[in-house]
This record gives structure tokens, C-alpha cells and sequence, in this order.
């Protein structure tokens, strides 16, 4: 998850009850498994006394920044977010990498042409 991020600031007031997904996602941050997938990533905890809602401050590689409302989203799906769009920033970088250009636009009659449907052969089909 971290692989996707170069920044992540989490604030609450630790006297909040409401602080559940902020631990919850401050855990999953400093797992050594995501740790390792992007060590350059900045986790940043800001424990504060102000009466505000906890909220969790994610910053892609690429610059865009994103805030959730931590009461209202769950750390899983916070995770599933920058997941999906991770996926989809590696995908635009492979398609710049390559030289095409992004986003790839298709046509029409591309999108409704017939194809085939396609059966996978059986091993012992493969080895005559």
C-alpha cells in the first residue's frame, strides 16, 4: 500500500473515541511488510487536543493529495482506495514508459466488435 504513497499524516485527539480507523490504518502503515515496500514514504502522527474529527491525509507519488474523514471511512477502505488507484498509476506509467499516450482512448466500433470467446486447452490437449 505504502508503494503508492509518499506521504501519509494521520491526526486525532487521542481522547476522541472515534480514533478507531485512524489505529486501525496507523497499523497496517507501520506493518514492516508495507514498510519495506516503500521505505522513503513519511508516516507522520499528529496527536492534537483540538475537538475535530480524526481525519488520514494520504499523498500519492505522483503529487495528488487526498484527505478522509476517519469517523466516516473505514481503514480497510481507505486501503482499498489507494490500492485502486495505485494500480491505476502504475498503469498510466507503464503506458507513458512505453511511449503510448495517456489515457488511451478507444473507439467506438472497437468497443462493440465481436471477439470470440476463448476456452483454454487442457494439459494433456498441449502436449500433442
Amino acid at each position: 500500500m505504502l508503494k503508492f504513497l509518499s506521504r501519509v499524516k494521520i491526526e486525532f485527539n487521542a481522547l476522541d473515541p472515534r480514533t478507531a480507523s485512524c489505529m486501525e490504518f496507523l497499523a497496517q502503515c507501520n506493518s514492516r511488510k508495507a514498510k519495506e515496500s516503500n521505505p522513503a514514504c513519511v508516516v507522520e502522527v499528529k496527536r492534537g487536543k483540538e475537538e475535530r474529527a480524526p481525519q488520514i491525509t494520504v499523498t500519492f507519488v505522483n503529487g495528488v493529495e487526498e484527505v478522509f474523514d476517519a469517523t466516516a471511512t473505514p481503514a480497510q477502505s481507505i486501503r482499498n482506495l489507494i490500492l485502486e488507484k495505485g494500480q491505476h498509476l502504475e498503469t498510466e506509467q507503464m503506458f507513458r514508459e512505453s511511449g503510448e499516450s495517456w489515457p488511451v482512448i478507444i473507439p467506438d466500433e472497437e468497443l462493440s466488435q465481436f471477439a470470440p470467446p476463448t476456452k483454454p486447452r487442457k494439459a494433456e490437449e498441449k502436449k500433442q
